[in-house]
């Protein structure tokens, strides 16, 4: 453990790419080598980075409500890990916020993940952690999420829950109606054995 908490400090201290942070560098990010549950979004948003609490915003309310879990679930860093592809926030562009910093990933990602021996479910959030953790060939979102029963129980993609996401979720009625029953029941199973394992 003390080689994680290490890791993890030298983490949160980080400023490697300070200089092109608009408002500084603020690493947010939640691991613990227990974690059953590995949820990989794309990098911290304003709200997030004033407050240092991981999808503390509507975009971890709408998560948190696909995943079926509360509040004091998924902040337990024993039962879910955060790891974002960029862990501060980039700043802000013409259509949303800019991508992650694509340093944070190729400096970060894979020491981090090399903590995480105990996940057996990867949430993966939009386009750009797709990108890094579904191999193969190019696809939307769309697409890929579409093919989530290509990849489970291990890993499923969504959609980034963010309420610019509205619209998608209007035309896409087989996501909530087939896939997040799926994704809360296979949520509820791990938490339960992760319970159970205390007793």
């Amino acid at each position: 453990m003390s080689s994680c908490s290490e890791l993890l400090a030298k983490a949160r201290a980080c400023r490697m790419c300070e200089a092109d942070l608009p408002l500084g560098p603020r690493p947010v990010l939640q691991l613990h080598p227990e974690a059953k549950i590995l949820v990989v979004g794309q990098a911290p948003g304003r709200k997030v980075h004033d407050s240092g609490i991981p999808f503390d915003d509507p975009s971890g309310d709408r998560l948190r409500q696909w995943l079926g879990i509360t509040d004091r679930q998924f902040y337990d860093p024993r039962l879910v890990a955060l790891l974002p592809m960029g862990l501060c926030y980039p700043g802000r562009g013409k259509a949303g916020d800019l991508p992650p910093r694509p340093e944070c990933a190729a400096h970060w990602r894979e020491p981090l993940l090399g903590l995480l021996g105990r996940v057996q479910l990867t949430v993966v959030l939009g386009q750009y952690a797709q990108s890094w953790h579904f191999a193969g060939p190019a696809q939307s979102v769309t697409q890929r999420v579409k093919d989530w029963r290509e990849y489970w129980p291990q890993r499923i993609p969504l959609p980034h829950p963010s309420p610019r996401n509205n619209l998608w979720l209007r035309r896409n009625p087989w996501f909530e109606a087939e896939l997040l029953p799926a994704l809360r029941q296979r949520v509820a199973r791990l938490l339960d054995a992760r319970a159970c394992s205390h007793y």
